[in-house]
């Protein structure tokens, strides 16, 4: 049987990691797909010497459209990444008849809908496993592993960059700046690192994984985003003192109000597998009714480790390629006619967890007092409080809690009422906790 032909656009790090796996486990693959899979067409605006892999057997252009309209080609893989381009050079593939294989997060978050439509409408597939979590199989264990369960939550460190830098705060206690800088040397993070550390990327990969978990629309819009920018040592050191470590989690979250869709730092209790999840290393939890939580972990990054996703979805896709269309696995693991599109995502606000609060009072007698009452007046009760000894020459001294579960929105009214107080100097710092 004659090989599947390939067309790649962009040969950056993820394009280099496909076309080396392809290349170095060429009969593996084929093995496991039935057929040969090759790259015979590629769209690179240059190539390096030296490569890991061979080059001479593909012809290089410089022009998107000859690889996606390529008679030849039977599957586009896009990694040019953004949402412009990359939308209209999918778009066009799926028009001429060609299946997609993308590691693009934010192009399937933010015009997913309209690419799965397009794609059902002409018959093709759309595989995006390596937009999430990189070489960690999320979607295919959601989508089909899971597929006799009803989801319960998801919870993931699916952003290398920010676990890296929380990491690094707890276990040196360094600064976030001077962190951030050395993993912007280290190339974890980019010039501007803005997706990463304001939760932009987990934002992203957390529409997806949602999506997939209950059947509902792509709405990236609708994430509450909160980066690890105000993150300081001081708080790294309660947490560990407080038995937790702090991480930048995407959690989604099934209740009888809606769907809960966040991004934010988080207290996790020190036992916790995911809590210890160190360095750039990625994470999902899952909790599913028949099963119970299960945990995958792995590389989220990488030519190697991302084109390994790439290249499984290669793999998917030819062993579908004469499957009837209507029977195939659908691209939201929900059939489309049955998305539960009136499911509201909730807003920050009408969600309910556990915080910590740290505080600065000034020391005189009844401040703490104070803050107990305000906070009993909302509903809130404490389940923990550290208050430090005064010193000498500290105008304040810090004072943190822990609090049971109270809805954000009461936690809100109550914590401006705190910073009202002529007591507090400044703002209260607030993280939510979750126990998972």
């Amino acid at each position: 049987m004659n090989p599947v032909k390939v067309g790649v656009l962009g040969l950056g790090t993820v394009g280099g990691g496909t076309v080396y796996i392809l290349q170095h486990n060429a009969k593996e693959i084929a093995r496991r797909a039935g057929r040969g899979i090759v790259v015979t067409h590629a769209c690179a605006k240059e190539i390096k010497k030296n490569l890991p892999y061979d080059t001479d057997s593909i012809k290089i252009t410089e022009q998107l459209d000859d690889v996606v309209t390529n008679p030849e080609i039977d599957i586009v893989v896009e990694l040019i990444g953004g949402t412009t381009l990359a939308k209209e050079m999918v778009l066009k593939a799926i028009a001429h008849g060609k299946h997609v294989v993308t590691a693009n997060k934010a192009l399937i978050a933010t015009c997913g809908n309209e690419i799965f439509a397009a794609a059902q409408e002409k018959g093709v597939m759309i595989a995006f496993e390596a937009a999430v979590a990189g070489g960690i199989p999320i979607i295919k264990a959601i989508r089909e592993g899971l597929s006799a369960n009803r989801i319960q939550w998801v919870a993931g460190i699916i952003n290398g960059t920010s676990n890296f830098i929380l990491t690094e705060m707890r276990d040196k206690g360094r600064e976030f700046g001077d962190v951030l800088a050395e993993a912007q040397r280290l190339g974890y993070a980019e010039a501007d690192p803005t997706f990463d550390i304001e939760g932009v990327d987990a934002a992203h990969k957390l529409t997806i994984i949602a999506s997939i978990a209950f059947g509902i629309p792509l709405q990236f819009d609708k994430v509450y985003k909160e980066g690890i920018t105000k993150i300081t040592p001081e708080d790294v050191i309660y947490a560990d003192t407080l038995g937790y470590r702090i991480k930048h989690l995407g959690i989604t979250r099934w209740t009888d109000k809606g769907v809960e869709l966040r991004v934010h730092p988080t207290f996790i209790p020190c036992r916790r597998l995911i809590a210890n999840v160190d360095g750039v290393m990625n994470a999902v939890a899952v909790q599913a009714d028949a099963v119970g939580q299960t945990l995958y972990y792995g590389a989220g990054a990488g030519a190697t480790p991302t084109g390994s996703a790439v290249v499984a979805d290669l793999i998917d896709v030819v062993r579908a390629l004469t499957t009837d269309p209507e029977n195939r696995v659908p691209h939201l693991a929900f059939q489309p006619d049955s998305l539960l599109s009136d499911l509201p995502i909730l807003p920050i606000e009408e969600i309910e967890t556990a915080y910590y609060l740290r505080m600065h009072a000034l020391d005189k007698t009844g401040v703490l007092a104070q803050v107990a009452t305000i906070l009993s007046q909302h509903g809130i009760s404490i389940e923990a409080v550290i208050q430090k000894e005064p010193t000498n020459k500290a105008a304040s001294v810090p004072i943190v809690m822990l609090t049971h579960k109270v809805v954000e929105k009461h936690l809100n009214q109550a914590i401006a009422q705190i910073e009202a107080l002529e007591g507090i100097e400044g703002q209260v710092a607030r993280i939510r906790i979750e126990t998972l």
